[in-house]
């Protein structure tokens, strides 16, 4: 409403922290926090200290050397931190009051990633787990119209990368340790649940295989009746590298469209934590939602690291709700 004077009834910006000072931080997370016009870019933390005062000097912000200063300093803060770092601090951040803007996964290990659901419940504080397909601007949209259909018989999902293929160009992401060491499974894996499940439903049951180098292939039987594949790698032939997904049934074969860069999506991700954190209804791609991603792909990293040439069907426990809520390693360790 506008007043007398021309001003408008607008809220206050969120202030919202950053936790991580890797690439994705710098080329997605700080420049979106710094963009947004309805967001306070209060500060930046991470384990390099230098690397936390550079970021910070670049968008002019406060750096933290004690994260718990930060987050006493903050409404929010977002996550740019291996997952297995982010839980712990996550959980942290939340009994602080702090809303949780994090990275996926949430974590690798099924306890942790239920902690954080749980903290947010506990504490009230609104989560959204950044799924970059899920806020980028084109397939965002098309996830939204095809979960709107009945009458899927099954879809596919293929994310090949040549991350670590020999001779393949160099990337920022090759340097990260927790991605070397958890691969595509890990790292892509959560995008391709990200728009698998909303569409063909809850994940009851995983088959999971290896394939050459760190590739892994799932098949899913969903809460629908429907089924799905799904292919990840990141040491594939350059040639082959890509990413499609598909969905299959009554309405027809249906492609995700393509999307460009990731600032565009995170800053989505910013509007639905600050939709959710002013008292909007929880977004579906909550904490809550990140610990169920969590527990399939922990199934299927079960299955392909004891299975050789067998694989067993793993059933995936329907019973975990956390319901929706409006240990640091090396200093020279690489963050996300």
């Amino acid at each position: 409403m506008a007043h007398a004077s021309g001003t408008t009834d607008r809220p206050a910006p969120l202030r919202i922290g950053l936790l991580g000072t890797g690439s994705w931080a710098v080329a997605a997370h700080a420049p979106a926090l710094a963009a947004h016009p309805d967001v306070e870019f209060a500060g930046v933390w991470g384990r390099r200290p230098e690397a936390a005062a550079a970021l910070a000097a670049e968008h002019s912000v406060p750096v933290y050397g004690d994260v718990d200063e930060l987050f006493a300093a903050c409404d929010a803060v977002a996550f740019a931190l291996p997952p297995d770092v982010q839980a712990p601090l996550a959980v942290r951040a939340a009994a602080a009051g702090c809303h949780l803007l994090l990275d996926k996964p949430v974590a690798t290990d099924v306890g942790h990633a239920r902690e954080v659901a749980d903290a947010a419940r506990r504490a009230g504080v609104a989560s959204v787990v950044f799924f970059t397909l899920r806020f980028a601007p084109g397939p965002a949209d098309w996830i939204e119209r095809q979960a709107a259909l009945d009458g899927w018989f099954t879809g596919r999902a293929q994310w090949l990368g040549a991350l670590f293929t020999p001779g393949a160009a160099p990337s920022p992401y090759a340097a990260s340790p927790w991605r070397r060491e958890k691969g595509a499974l890990w790292d892509v894996g959560p995008h391709a649940l990200s728009v698998l499940m909303p569409v063909l439903g809850e994940v009851t049951a995983v088959t999971a295989a290896p394939g050459p180098g760190d590739t892994a292939h799932l098949i899913l039987r969903h809460a629908s009746g429907a089924s799905a594949t799904v292919t990840l790698g990141f040491t594939a032939p350059q040639a082959a590298a890509g990413v499609g997904v598909e969905f299959l049934g009554e309405p027809g074969v249906v492609a995700m469209p393509e999307w460009n860069g990731a600032q565009g999506a995170f800053a989505a991700a910013l509007d639905a934590l600050l939709a959710a954190a002013r008292g909007g209804a929880p977004h579906p791609c909550d904490a809550g939602f990140g610990a169920r991603v969590t527990e399939v792909l922990a199934e299927a990293e079960r299955q392909v690291g004891a299975s050789g040439a067998a694989s067993r069907t793993g059933k995936i426990d329907p019973h975990f709700r956390t319901g929706n809520a409006p240990g640091n390693r090396s200093p020279t360790s690489v963050d996300y």
